[in-house]
């Protein structure tokens, strides 16, 4: 009984996945979370982004993910929309910020395993302004959100141009 409780407690959840998601308690409060690109991985293979399953960003982006990727997720719960928000502590780094709902987060859907989602949505440096939205430091993802069901959902903040290292706030706020 012995071992197996050390066992247990020995093994990750994630095994090797490199980089591995952090859990963040959302009790449906606004949280904030502080964290460091460096404690992050580069991802080799971004192609998951632009397959039609997931529908994260686009390939002719990818330059804005090329750095360290550090990843959290958090049980959203049914009939919850939430906005979150990434502030880098250093203004002049640039940032990129997506976010994707699964059923429920293993390591055959945590990036780059990703082959489907429900839903993912990603802001980063744009290279021309959009209408009624203000481009600055800052990265702001929509739309994650559960209806019926209670869904995971799995936030990346990523370096762009190969940016690993920048430490950031993460800011997760239920939508009234």
């Amino acid at each position: 009984m012995q071992y197996l409780l050390i066992l247990m407690l020995s093994t990750n959840l994630f095994g090797d996945l490199s980089p591995a998601p952090t859990y963040i308690e959302f009790t449906g409060e606004d949280i904030s979370v502080s964290g460091d690109l460096a404690d992050g991985d580069v991802l080799s293979d971004l192609s998951w982004a632009w397959d039609s399953a997931n529908a994260c960003f686009i390939s002719t982006k990818q330059d804005r993910f090329t750095g360290n990727h550090v990843l959290y997720y958090f049980d959203l719960p049914s009939y919850t929309e939430v906005v979150i928000e990434l502030i880098p502590d250093d203004p002049d780094k640039n940032f990129s910020l997506y976010a994707y709902e699964v059923g429920k987060v293993s390591e055959s859907n945590i990036v780059p395993n990703l082959r489907r989602c429900i839903r993912c949505e990603a802001d980063f440096k744009r290279d021309m302004p959009i209408r009624g939205r203000v481009q600055d430091h800052t990265r702001v993802v929509y739309d994650i959100l559960a209806i019926r069901n209670p869904y995971q959902a799995v936030i990346g903040v990523a370096g762009a141009h190969g940016l690993a290292e920048g430490s950031f706030t993460l800011k997760i706020k239920k939508k009234n």
